[in-house]
């Protein structure tokens, strides 16, 4: 009996818990919701046009192999 009036609280707290999450209101249809940032385009390349181009080559492995290949002696 113990066992069973356990489960159940064990079950009441799980539902209770699961539903004080509650359900979020629809969205209403007749709002159109556009929460994006307007972008402009002069300003965007602008700013790529300011970035500077590297002198040299990035090489992410640079660090796990040599550079320059080894040289075989004859």
């Amino acid at each position: 009996m113990r066992i069973l009036v356990i489960a159940a609280a064990v079950l009441a707290l799980t539902v209770a818990s699961a539903q004080a999450q509650g359900r979020r209101p629809a969205a209403d249809p007749a709002k159109p919701t556009d929460n994006k940032p307007k972008v402009d385009e002069k300003a965007y390349k602008a700013a790529l046009e300011r970035i500077p181009e590297p002198k040299d080559k990035y090489d992410p492995w640079g660090g796990a192999r040599p550079s320059e290949p080894a040289k075989k002696p004859k």
